[in-house]
């Protein structure tokens, strides 16, 4: 499966986008009940994955965001005990490039992903490697998600080398709203270590390992509570592992907000 992310946006004439990609791609889109090739979902395994789109609109009324609502409401959990969600630019990222680009859609979605228990979420975009603690909000917390950055693989643009908590190295507030990213939320923040600043002066406490270097990586789901994630640089030989963790669900210390009281906010919100 592919998703699509800023270089497949390609403008054309009459400001249609993401023809190639579109044409070149099959997606499970009316399967999964998307009305978009941007946006859809798949079970493989124990898992189900949804595919979700940077670059398209995802506010509330949205119609990708009622789509993923229904989409994660009809989850059963005790046949795809896993769930992880993928995007292109990410939303936990301390690197210089890209820092905080994609915050418009943080704010739109993260507590929708938190309350329907998402476990894992894999970003590519930022060309580096990271990965986060369990996290919501920038805070840490045991049952938030792991945000995993691995856009690592190669490429003609080099490699992401600055973090953006380091001395001269915080990047300026975008004032400048991007048209296929739905402006720019990302200002200064107002609580914890980093308060008052853009960027933290250290690597935040979210962050669990960071390292500029082309890799790939494997996810291996033993069962329906504990999944291995292994990071390897390329130049390594395949034994050696640059980052590797146990993934661990604990659904009895996180339990996922009833169906029927996300439908019943749901009426209220509307």
């Amino acid at each position: 499966m592919v998703l699509e992310g800023n270089h497949e946006i390609e403008e054309q004439a009459e400001n249609q986008t993401f023809a190639a990609y579109r044409s070149r791609f099959a997606f499970p889109s009316k399967e999964s009940g998307s009305s978009s090739q941007l946006y859809y979902s798949f079970n493989a395994g124990g898992i189900h994955f949804i595919m979700l789109g940077g670059y398209v609109a995802y506010n509330k009324s949205d119609d990708q965001y009622k789509w993923l609502e229904k989409d994660l409401a009809n989850v059963d959990r005790t046949v795809t005990p896993w769930l992880v969600a993928t995007w292109h630019p990410p939303w936990y990222s301390t690197y210089t490039a890209h820092y905080r680009e994609a915050e418009c859609m943080k704010v739109a979605m993260e507590e929708l992903l938190y309350e329907y228990g998402v476990d894992l979420v894999f970003n590519g975009h930022v060309h580096a490697y990271e990965r986060s603690n369990r996290v919501y909000n920038y805070t840490l917390d045991p049952c938030g998600l792991v945000h995993i950055t691995v856009g690592d693989g190669g490429n003609r643009e080099k490699m992401a080398i600055e973090h953006a908590d380091e001395p001269g190295k915080c990047p300026e507030p975008s004032s400048t709203p991007d048209k296929f990213m739905g402006g720019f939320c990302a200002y200064n923040f107002t609580s914890g270590p980093a308060a008052g600043n853009f960027c933290w002066d250290q690597q935040p406490e979210y962050s669990a390992y960071r390292e500029s270097s082309f890799g790939h990586g494997i996810l291996e789901v033993k069962n329906e509570t504990h999944a291995l994630w292994t990071w390897h640089r390329n130049q390594d030989m395949y034994n050696k592992a640059g980052d590797i963790i146990y993934v661990v669900r604990q659904p009895e210390k996180c339990p996922i907000k009833p169906k029927k009281q996300m439908m019943g906010d749901k009426a209220k919100r509307d």
